[in-house]
């Protein structure tokens, strides 16, 4: 039995017994209620911050194997990059090399990617920076095989044609060697015989005996020109993929214009018509219409020995004969 509990009333001057009245006990009904509910939810939060649900440990352990996913796919894409650069590589400079084509810039190679936000709708969540780096790179390798398939498509064109350009680029000497008593100018500035000031000489001149045979150096088309100054009586051939060999100070002709030679062919006799000092061949070379060293181009008549001392005599100072 609960003991009864007594409080002294000032007005009466006597002890009465003491009585919670209903609406103090409700009162702390509620507010012991309302403790207990708040520590429940104060010990709920604190439960699920140190232990994980369920569904949440498996959302986290899928979120962790999807990030080791995508740093595989990265590292897999490293490789395939290192793989394109490396075909990139022998593309611009073997295969193009061989068949003197121009290379593919990186620029154009990755054209498209720049200065483009394609990731926007990837933006704004917590993994973003992960999932828009696989995107770009994946983006970078698609754009790579994408030229290099184009290049590869003009290689494969001009592999099949290559019979064709070999036998039209230029490869050998436009004389023959016995027919040559010296080369008079190589290729660069040289002093010019008339007006005895240093110009740039864009051949390289045969001195030799008057009517020795000319020849074609690539297949190709004949034009013809004569005139009593400058080159004087001049065959020039278009041999296709950009080259042009010309042949000038004819004494006489051998072929018509228009006409389709071969190489090794016959096309005229050498004489001094012109602007020139002395029974010599001029003979030039272009490439796009700009003059190369034609003495890079005698593969097919001299041995490297030969090469290399016909390289070193180019280096001599000479006049040129026109």
């Amino acid at each position: 039995m609960a003991k009864q509990k007594y409080i002294f009333n000032p007005k009466t001057l006597a002890f009465e017994v003491f009585q919670i009245s209903t609406a103090r006990k409700v009162g702390r009904i509620v507010l012991v209620s309302l403790s207990v509910i708040g520590m429940a939810f104060l010990f709920a939060i604190l439960l699920f911050a140190l232990f994980k649900s369920p569904q949440e440990k498996i959302q986290a352990r899928e979120l962790e194997y999807m990030k080791l996913q995508y740093d595989i796919l990265n590292d897999r894409m490293d490789l395939y990059e290192a793989e394109l650069a490396d075909l990139e590589q022998r593309d611009n400079n073997v295969y193009r090399v061989i068949f003197d084509a121009e290379p593919i810039t990186s620029v154009k190679r990755r054209m498209g990617l720049a200065n483009v936000n394609r990731y926007a709708n990837l933006e704004g969540y917590r993994n973003s920076e992960k999932v828009i780096a696989a995107s770009k790179k994946l983006d970078m390798i698609a754009s790579q095989l994408y030229y290099q398939s184009i290049s590869y498509d003009e290689v494969f064109e001009m592999a099949r044609n290559k019979e064709e350009m070999l036998a039209s680029i230029p490869a050998i000497m436009p004389m023959r060697v016995n027919d040559i008593k010296y080369i008079s100018s190589f290729f660069g500035y040289r002093p010019d015989p008339i007006y005895n000031i240093a110009k740039f000489h864009s051949g390289i001149d045969f001195s030799t005996n008057l009517n020795a045979e000319i020849y074609a150096t690539g297949d190709g088309v004949v034009d013809i020109d004569k005139t009593q100054w400058g080159y004087g009586n001049m065959v020039t051939i278009d041999h296709g993929y950009g080259y042009k060999s010309m042949y000038a100070h004819l004494n006489r002709f051998a072929v018509k214009k228009g006409q389709k030679v071969k190489r090794g062919q016959l096309i005229g006799y050498a004489g001094t018509t012109g602007k020139s000092t002395g029974i010599h061949l001029h003979y030039e070379l272009r490439k796009d219409d700009v003059p190369i060293d034609p003495i890079h181009f005698f593969f097919n008549d001299l041995t490297p020995e030969q090469y290399e001392q016909i390289l070193e005599q180019s280096t001599l100072p000479t006049k040129t004969m026109d």
